[in-house]
């Protein structure tokens, strides 16, 4: 481990890889527009881009306290999956009546991120590879035969991705990979070049709106908005509406980055399909190949700390870092030697029903979007339409849906919030050390609908 990790950079490898993107300016003094979209991450680039095709003629303003994809949209894995509901056995339990809509209008959305690819030119390294789930436990081999996908056995699994570790695999051909820092600042460079105008370092600080007024005003440091509609896009950050601040909890997800494989260590492995990979555990690992051959690999000790507060400070975690390490060379022995360059991490707006929720306010002149708990590559795309949807004062097959017009579950205020994700995060460690059988305090959050299983 000291070998691996010697000479690892602190800070992520796919922002680093954007360094000399196109930056924005900050936003001085009081400006109109039709609509302001708040946040430059994949929710808030998508609604902008999408309003503009919708109507070319509105002026449609992005702000963004940083830069543009900075946060989570520059963090992640890549993985963009068809699934808006964070999985089937969660979309089914909580929305079984419209599950088998909700899963076709994922493909559809999946779909729509492939066709804007192409016609927006997004230079995003988009990839539909489909994904590889695996189960390194025995009782984790019927979970899979349970599933949706084709099931493969052991030698069919090593035949996919060599690892001694697997004991059965599940393909799933609705998700793709993308570069995600390229595919933040490739869709800012799409809006801008649609008409939209981004301003960077500019956090906004309060939305009001006044009863008759026919805008919304957004003030930030400064300067302001004055906006007809509002939609926002702030995901894990303290939201512009207090009656919002109980429903996510910012969780801190590690990630690794290797040096790039060489054709050896490639062809000890095999991978040539180039899926994404997952395990099966609650306390799980995701992992996938770039562009040139290095091998990203996150996730398992997601952690929360208390206070809901989001510092950069919480990046760094070495002792996570090595434990990621350790558990990468137990899953590929054959890559010993092989060296880390980066490592980093990034926050989570995880909500209760473990996907996001969207909603309007201030008499309906402010959209809202957030709580994507990890898989919100593409299920932010279908958000921005909801939003775009629900300002519209229209009804439309998304607005009617259940998933849209019911929300989820506050987490409680601290201490409880804590003392509850602390014992629920013992207890699905618990649950993985005895072959997934779930104790009370798990059950009982099932019972609750409270959805955490990963």
């Amino acid at each position: 481990m000291d070998a691996a990790l010697g000479s690892v950079r602190d800070g992520c490898y796919w922002l680093d890889d954007v360094a000399g993107a196109a930056s924005y300016p900050r936003l001085t003094g009081t400006v109109d527009a039709d609509l302001l979209v708040v946040g430059g991450g994949y929710c808030g680039m998508w609604t902008a881009v999408l309003a503009k095709q919708r109507d070319p003629g509105a002026k449609v303003v992005l702000l963004e306290g940083g830069t543009v994809g900075w946060a989570a949209s520059g963090r992640n894995g890549g993985f963009c999956a068809a699934s808006l509901t964070h999985g089937e056995e969660n979309g089914r339990s909580r929305w079984p009546d419209e599950y088998d809509v909700l899963e076709r209008m994922g493909r559809e959305n999946l779909d729509g991120i492939e066709r804007a690819v192409g016609e927006l030119g997004l230079d995003c390294e988009y990839e539909r590879t489909g994904e590889l789930d695996v189960a390194t436990e025995p009782h984790q081999v019927e979970w899979l035969r349970q599933g949706a996908g084709t099931f493969l056995d052991q030698d069919a699994v090593r035949a996919e991705v060599d690892s001694p570790t697997y004991l059965a695999g599940l393909l799933h051909d609705d998700v793709a990979l993308v570069h995600p820092a390229k595919l933040a600042k490739e869709l800012a460079r799409a809006a801008t070049e649609l008409g939209v105008e981004i301003f960077e370092h500019t956090p906004a600080e309060a939305v009001r709106a006044e009863r008759g007024s026919p805008t919304v005003t957004v003030r930030t440091s400064s300067g302001s908005v004055r906006a007809q509609r509002v939609a926002l896009a702030t995901n894990v950050f303290r939201s512009l509406l207090p009656r919002n601040r109980l429903f996510t909890v910012p969780v801190y997800d590690y990630a690794l980055m290797t040096e790039p494989l060489s054709d050896e260590q490639l062809r000890s492995i095999g991978w040539s399909s180039r899926r994404g990979l997952g395990d099966t555990a609650n306390l799980f690992h995701y992992y996938r190949l770039t562009a040139d051959n290095r091998i990203l690999w996150g996730g398992y000790d997601a952690v929360y700390r208390f206070g809901r507060q989001v510092k950069n400070s919480y990046e760094s975690r070495p002792q996570t870092h090595r434990l990621l390490a350790e558990h990468f060379f137990t899953t590929f022995p054959q890559l010993e030697g092989l060296r880390f360059s980066h490592q980093w991490a990034g926050a989570i707006d995880t909500s209760t029903r473990f996907c996001a929720f969207y909603g309007l306010a201030k008499q309906g002149r402010v959209a809202y979007a957030a709580g994507f708990t990890g898989l919100g590559v593409g299920a932010t795309r279908f958000a921005a339409d909801v939003m775009l949807d629900l300002l519209s004062g229209e009804s439309t097959r998304r607005t009617e849906l259940a998933m849209v017009r019911e929300g989820p579950l506050p987490f409680p205020p601290e201490p409880i919030a804590s003392i509850g994700i602390q014992t629920t995060r013992w207890a699905l460690a618990r649950a993985d050390q005895r072959e997934g059988r779930r104790n009370v305090w798990l059950r009982t959050l099932d019972a609750a609908g409270l959805g955490f299983d990963s």
